[in-house]
């Protein structure tokens, strides 16, 4: 979510009326049922692990919790867990549960290491400042904003993603969604700069993202001498010419939020080509849980991915608004809200190191959380049963 939920899906109103009658057809998402387990799962985490400078990520081999440091790029979902749920249960308590694991993160607004500012500070603070309206979490997410696009190389025209070997200047599929942080602040301080470079970056992300058939490379290298294209590859899908199942969730999602600020066709049309290959190869699956990477030869004995269906649950559901066929992304994003909210992916109270989401795949190339809960599945989790339960009415937020 970026800052200005004000804002938040302001082309919604062009189709909603055509929307209603399909979305009562729909089974119902068991939202209020998730909303108390999640709230004895944080708090019982919050018992447990009160210091709010470690940030809870995963899972570790021998199944104890993995803590981070607020560095990692993962911090910030925790925090945006606790907004949501301040949202979904109206609920004092929960707005200064999150603002506590907030606040810990300001000091990486000037981190210039990282590309993943928008989902340490976007997500944190800039959930906050959505709910609260504080000028102080305002002003850290300009900041971050301004950190951010030094990373910035206008002769490639991307934010650079990583900065380690074998890559020369790496553009990830992910480092979309840290353009929604760039574009919500570039409407709240009207630095058109920011807007600038944040599409700037998509423009040349669309130019190398998708193969003929729509789906996803994870990494594209370029010169950043020449701004030349160098490959495209991968780092946390099975090969080079494969997809990896999250990087596609990435695209439908970062290019439908790109819409919603832009108005740019372009991004629609690459958001629903994005859409339409996930549904085709989630379709394949009885549950819609896709597993890890759709090309992985092992299939059906492969782990799943249940961040990627949350991430892309929630693009879709977002993107049901904008498409001129809106039925079968809707009906796609609740297909999997529903095998999410069965106790196949969902835990029991006090389980699962108090993580809401089963079955999660994080890097299985380097034998990386694989088969773990993961903190940002649980975020866009939340963040698509938000958008489910006020689904009529979003375009009034």
């Amino acid at each position: 979510m970026g800052v200005l939920h004000k804002a938040l899906f302001s082309l919604f109103a062009l189709v909603l009326v055509g929307q209603a009658g399909f979305a009562q057809k729909v089974t119902a998402i068991p939202v209020e049922q998730v909303l108390a387990l999640a709230e004895k799962q944080y708090t019982g985490y919050l018992s447990q692990y009160p210091d709010s400078t470690k940030y809870p990520r995963s899972s570790k081999e021998d199944g104890t919790i993995l803590l981070t440091s607020s560095r990692n790029w993962t911090s910030g979902f925790f925090a945006g867990n606790l907004w949501y749920m301040a949202r979904l249960t109206k609920k004092e308590s929960w707005r200064r549960r999150a603002a506590a694991w907030t606040e810990t993160l300001e000091a990486e607004k000037n981190t210039t290491s990282t590309h993943d500012l928008g989902f340490i500070i976007n997500n944190s603070f800039g959930q906050g400042y959505a709910l609260t309206q504080n000028p102080k979490y305002k002003q850290v997410v300009l900041q971050a904003s301004a950190t951010l696009v030094r990373r910035f190389n206008p002769t490639v025209g991307a934010i650079r993603s990583w900065d380690f070997a074998p890559f020369t200047y790496p553009v990830i599929v992910d480092n979309l969604m840290n353009l929604e942080m760039l574009l919500s602040a570039a409407k709240l301080s009207g630095d058109t700069t920011l807007a600038r470079i944040a599409k700037a970056h998509a423009n040349t992300d669309l130019k190398y993202r998708f193969r003929k058939d729509h789906s996803t490379f994870h990494v594209l290298d370029f010169d950043p001498a020449t701004g030349k294209l160098r490959k495209q590859m991968t780092h946390q899908g099975i090969a080079d010419n494969s997809c990896w199942a999250r990087g596609q969730a990435w695209a439908i999602y970062g290019y439908t939020m790109l819409y919603r600020f832009t108005g740019n066709k372009q991004y629609l049309t690459a958001a629903q080509n994005a859409a339409d290959y996930f549904i085709k190869q989630t379709n394949r699956v009885p549950d819609h849980i896709p597993y890890w990477d759709f090309n992985d030869p092992a299939i059906p004995n492969s782990p799943r991915d249940a961040s990627a269906a949350a991430v892309a649950a929630s693009g879709l559901l977002e993107l049901s608004k904008y498409a001129k066929n809106p039925k079968k992304y809707y009906e796609s994003a609740t297909a999997m809200l529903s095998s999410l909210c069965t106790p196949q992916y969902l835990a029991a109270a006090g389980t699962n190191n108090f993580f809401l989401l089963k079955h999660s795949t994080g890097n299985k190339p380097s034998k990386s959380e694989i088969d773990v809960p993961l903190v940002y599945a649980d975020y866009y989790f939340l963040e698509a049963l938000w958008r489910h339960k006020n689904y009529t009415t979003l375009a009034l937020q």
